[in-house]
Parts: C-alpha cells; structure tokens; sequence
C-alpha cells in the first residue's frame, strides 16, 4: 500500500530512514532493506545529510524504486539552484517516485567539505511552492509543463519548542501546509512529554504529524547527544537505564522498539526510525529473524 493511502486511511505508517551509500556500490544498502521491505511502507532516502558526501537522493531513490521499494526522497534547497531542483523534481516523478520530504539542509561548514559553497537560492517554504507549482502544470518562470508531477509532499517541524519559539514553529508549520505539506517529521524524540505542548495546539485530523525515533549505538552516543543536541532531550532515567545495562547496544535496541510502539499506541500517523547509517540493525530492530546459511 502507497505511503498516501496508508495515510488517507488513517493507518500508522512505518517509515526508515536510509542514508546512500559514499560511492558506487549499493549492494549493502539493498542488502539491508531487503529483510524489512514488508514490514518498513516507505524509506526516507537522505540528500546529503548533516552535508556529507554521499549518492544523490535522486539516483539512490531511483535505484530502489526500480527494486519495488517505495522511498520518499529528500530535496534540500542547500546544494541546488531553482532550475536544478526543478529538474530533479520532474526527472524523479518520470522515474516512479511519489513522495517527498522537503528539507533546509544543514551548513556545509558542519560537513566533510567544509569549503563548498551552500546555495539556498529557494529557501524552506519557496520550495514547497515550487513543487505546488509543478504539480499545477508550470515551472518557477511561469512557463507551461509538458505533463505535470504529482507529489506526496512532507517537511518538517521541531515539536519539542517551548514558549514563543513553539508558537514561532506552528505558524511556520501552518504556511507550509499551505503551500502543500501533508505531512511532517520531527526531530528525534526520546521522551512523549516533550511534545504536549505541540500536541495540544496541533490538529491531528489535519496534520499528520511522524516522530522521529532514533536508535542508540552506545552509552557515549547518549552523553553526545547531551552534551550538543539542543533540540533533543533524553530523559535522565532513559540515560541511567543504559548506564546500568549489561549488553548496552541490546538494551539501546529496546528502548528504540517500545519508543515506536508508543508512538503507535498514542495515536500518531506514523513514526520514523532513524538509524544515522545503521541500516543494518533494522531487522534486529523490527524483528526480523536473522536467516542462517547453509
């Protein structure tokens, strides 16, 4: 079932995020989702994420969908001009890929080449109007399309704000929805108490709102994330948990299962596992027995 209908059907969507591989092979990535195809609805194909270098969104989305796997395929207004976004958004749509997460991208300087030069010739909501655009038959100069895309169009919103920077972060939320979001990922989220602030001045019926849950690889993972990740909280006793965890990495994996079926059972539209290239631990991690050769 398309991503589109699980969502017009209210069902909970289960999406995984998938990072390309840094290079030509792809035979590990298509290793990796291979077990979970039938239990994961859609793979969220980074663009370059945190501005490391790795297969386009674009090819690795194409490569999948080929393959029979749904993907939604990032768009990041960092790396590309108007005439260049549109082009892959046409080419993409050609290619069979019907969803889409709309992204600002994070600073170059941030990345591995610290040197390139971040574009943002459209910024976060022009590029939701851009992709409106398309789907209504014209391109950013106005001009006529011969056959027009059709998108299932996603972006983002930090839910776990407070105060006025919350309020800031709805009425953002709010304009790209107007301009064609119908979904939105959040940040990851580590504690459901972080998030009723949003979730009290949030729509449900109108927005389908997708935590992001994301999965722990160490105790020092834990303290990183502390340490720098402001928009990221995790509970003290989550933090003492692990601490007190024989198999840390097992015990990690447990706290990413019951983080997304809480998500399912409080009645969100979905939930997005993040691995940060882990890819590999998502049959561990959705429970998928591992096969045993011959």
């Amino acid at each position: 079932m398309h991503l589109k209908c699980k969502f017009d059907n209210g069902e909970f969507a289960l999406l995984a995020e998938l990072q390309p591989p840094k290079g030509t092979d792809i035979s590990r990535m298509v290793a990796n989702i291979q077990p979970v195809r039938d239990k994961v609805d859609a793979f969220v194909v980074t663009d370059m994420c945190n501005a490391m270098l790795h297969m386009s969104a674009l090819s690795s989305a194409m490569l999948l969908q080929s393959r029979g796997v749904e993907t939604v395929m990032q768009v990041c207004v960092r790396d590309r001009n108007r005439l260049a976004l549109q082009a892959d958004l046409l080419g993409a749509n050609a290619c069979g890929i019907i969803n889409l997460l709309a992204v600002t991208g994070e600073d170059p300087i941030f990345g591995d080449h610290q040197q390139a030069l971040a574009v943002h010739d459209l910024d976060h909501l022009d590029l939701l109007y851009a992709i409106s655009s398309l789907q209504n038959g014209k391109d950013l100069a106005g001009k006529d399309l011969d056959g027009a895309p059709q998108f299932l169009i996603g972006s983002t919103v930090n839910s776990s704000l407070k105060g006025q920077a919350l309020e800031l972060e709805i009425e953002k939320m709010n304009r790209r929805h107007e301009a064609g979001a119908r979904f939105f990922i959040t940040p990851p989220v580590f504690d459901l108490a972080c998030m009723d602030a949003f979730i009290e001045r949030v729509d449900p019926k109108k927005y389908k709102i997708i935590p992001s849950v994301l999965l722990l690889k160490s105790l020092g993972m834990v303290r990183y994330i502390e340490r720098n990740l402001k928009h990221v909280s995790i509970p003290r006793t989550l933090v003492q948990r692990i601490q007190a965890a024989t198999d840390k990495g097992r015990e990690c994996l447990r706290v990413t299962q019951e983080l997304v079926a809480a998500m399912k059972t409080e009645g969100f539209s979905g939930v997005q596992i993040t691995t940060l290239g882990r890819e590999d631990r998502l049959s561990a991690l959705l429970g998928v027995p591992a096969k045993v050769e011959a």
